[in-house]
């Protein structure tokens, strides 16, 4: 069994949003598509407490997109994004989300990132996921959504590591690229087995 998994589809990765990856809503429609032909659909979301350490106004003197050293490895700081219960962490508005039989949510741990859909940022902390999608008799996924080089790269590794059969559809993922990031998370992801279309 397959199933689809909608990588942080929210407003605030749109344009106009907090932290907007270009063309972040031109994947909409072709998900939605997509959806209408999966055996299951899970979509994840990315939910901050809004004083999240990961976000760069909670360390002083530090600016957006640098990266500093947390307890778990190196974190790029980010403008404050997706803060539980705002407009902003909502799903995009003309995504179909009745299709969508979980939500898992992310990043709801002040003190830890997280990127993947399996492990937040240690590698080791479940979100739950794996386990769903094993009760569930599902072994291959598709993964769509943003950002290609961040959360969707982390889902897929991960996922590749947990021994899923992995696709990313590239066409229907949009990156944010900072210094090279996107050509390092498709190198990486290459490495770890995913199939990239």
């Amino acid at each position: 069994m397959s199933a689809l998994i909608v990588i942080d589809v929210q407003n605030d990765f749109c344009p106009g949003g907090a932290l907007a990856v270009p063309e972040g809503d031109q994947i909409v429609s072709g998900i939605n598509a997509l959806m209408d032909g999966a055996e299951a659909v899970v979509l994840t979301q990315d939910w901050h407490p809004a004083d999240h350490s990961s976000f760069a106004s909670q360390h002083e003197g530090q600016d957006p997109y640098s990266l500093i050293d947390m307890p778990y490895g190196p974190q790029v700081l980010w403008p404050d994004h997706c803060v539980i219960g705002s407009e902003g962490a909502a799903f995009h508005a003309d995504l179909h989300t009745d299709r969508a039989e979980m939500v898992i949510r992310k990043g709801f741990r002040r003190a830890i990132d997280s990127y993947s859909a399996f492990f937040e940022n240690d590698h080791t902390t479940p979100t739950g996921l794996e386990g769903y999608l094993r009760t569930r008799g599902i072994t291959k996924l598709t993964m769509v959504g943003l950002a290609t080089d961040f959360c969707v790269a982390y889902s897929a590794i991960d996922a590749a590591k947990l021994g899923f059969d992995v696709t990313v559809k590239l066409e229907l993922c949009r990156a944010i690229d900072l210094n090279g990031s996107l050509e390092a998370a498709k190198a990486d992801m290459l490495k770890a087995g995913v199939t990239l279309t």
